[in-house]
């Protein structure tokens, strides 16, 4: 940022410098060229023809550097067929025009027709009364003074830009070190948070760099509940498993004769636990993909293909929003629906009803079933891991656990009540509309 800003102050300057220097440089030389315009004129004022056909000037000059030899100040006129008359600081010198001008206009230009001496000619080319001759008046001047005033406006403006560009340079090093010392604030703040010194970044900061800090905290405090998640499921899958493994290392021990069939039912118990943790282990893993998206109506669709496939005898019926969009991965809303369709056609009456809606920020699913429904006092603990109210049907008592916590990991819901159209149970699924 800084070498950018120095760059372009540099040449911003410079072209503005370059521009100025062409402004001043021109003024300063029309003000030289108008002095010896100012000379010319009042030779031409003053001039008139002597007897003898030659120009002479009815009153002598003003400026006393015509009558010192080489003073830098000359002035000449000449004619074809005439003598040229110069002025006494001319000495044996005589100044030469590059070209006959035909007209009667200013000429000015530079000349080195003099060794060591660069001038300034004018000249203007004059019929005076009384004659026909076209007679040259010309006017020089030594540009030694001219060169150094535009030496002196270039020295003064080199200079000064200069000054200015290094104050500038200065000024916007020290605005972007003062602007970026938040971040470096940000830095020591998480190298003493990986030090262990601190959970959060809590210096104040300016408003420019707060809502970065603000997304980092919650960067963080995401990453704890992830990492704490983790270890809560870490440590409800050993605790399941330790007791089925006790069982077994029991039988085992003590040589139990129906050891096979102990072994085959732990590890049935053992595999349902990891099922169903590696359920919520996928859900928590994806819940953080902003991008998540699952239609709901494909997803309820794919699901009533396959229970009709495992219960042929059951009547599923669906209705409702066809375009609504669920937050959630579609493996997991698959999941969820599939449990919810399944235990309704198992435990239902035959009839099941789902019907998909947008409520708000939410999308609202109901499964619906002509079953004998659930006790208002059972509703809550069938969501515990292993209960069944039926055990007189294959299951494992983890299909509704499993629902609620993959909901709840995507910020939903799940809850039971009646249903007042079937007469059975009514699951009411919500998850946050894409």
């Amino acid at each position: 940022m800084i070498g950018i800003a120095a760059l372009w102050i540099s040449l911003l300057l410079l072209g503005g410098g370059l521009a100025l220097d062409r402004v001043l440089s021109d003024a300063v030389t029309r003000n030289f060229d108008d002095g010896l315009n100012y000379v010319l004129t009042a030779m031409i004022a003053s001039a008139e023809i002597g007897p003898d056909g030659e120009v002479l000037f009815n009153r002598p000059l003003a400026d006393q550097r015509f009558l010192e030899p080489n003073s830098g100040l000359y002035y000449q006129i000449s004619a074809k067929g005439h003598e040229d008359w110069r002025s006494r600081s001319l000495w044996d010198r005589a100044l030469k025009s590059p070209a006959d001008h035909q007209d009667r206009n200013f000429h000015v230009y530079d000349s080195k027709q003099f060794p060591g001496e660069d001038l300034r000619v004018m000249e203007r080319t004059i019929i005076l009364p009384g004659s026909d001759t076209r007679w040259m008046f010309m006017v020089a001047a030594a540009r030694a003074g001219l060169d150094d005033q535009i030496t002196t406006l270039r020295s003064t403006l080199f200079q000064s830009f200069a000054l200015l560009a290094l104050g500038l340079i200065a000024l916007t090093t020290l605005q972007t070190l003062y602007g970026l010392r938040p971040l470096r604030r940000v830095r020591k703040e998480i190298v003493r948070m990986r030090a262990g010194e601190k959970s959060r970044i809590s210096e104040p900061m300016p408003s420019e760099v707060l809502p970065m800090v603000e997304e980092l905290n919650a960067l963080l405090a995401h990453n704890e509940t992830q990492a704490e998640e983790a270890r809560t499921h870490a440590g409800n899958l050993a605790h399941a498993l330790k007791t089925p493994l006790t069982v077994i290392m029991n039988a085992a021990t003590a040589q139990s004769p129906d050891l096979g069939d102990t072994v085959i039912r732990e590890a049935t118990t053992m595999r349902r636990q990891v099922d169903h943790h590696l359920a919520r282990a996928r859900a928590v893993g994806r819940r953080g993909a902003a991008q998540s998206r699952a239609e709901v109506w494909s997803s309820l669709q794919a699901v009533e293909r396959a229970v009709r496939r495992l219960y042929p005898e059951a009547r599923i019926d669906m209705d409702g929003d066809k375009t609504v969009e669920a937050r959630a991965e579609r493996q997991d809303l698959d999941e969820m629906l599939g449990n919810l369709v399944e235990n309704a056609a198992k435990y239902g009456g035959g009839s099941v009803f789902a019907t998909v809606s947008r409520n708000g920020p939410m999308v609202e699913i109901l499964v619906e079933d002509d079953g004998a429904g659930i006790p208002e006092a059972e509703r809550t603990r069938i969501f515990d891991r292993g209960v069944r109210l039926d055990s007189g049907k294959p299951g494992t008592g983890l299909g509704l656990a499993i629902v609620r916590d993959v909901a709840e990991i995507y910020g939903g819901s799940v809850t039971m009540e009646e249903s007042e159209d079937l007469g059975g149970l009514l699951v009411r699924l919500q998850l946050p509309a894409a």
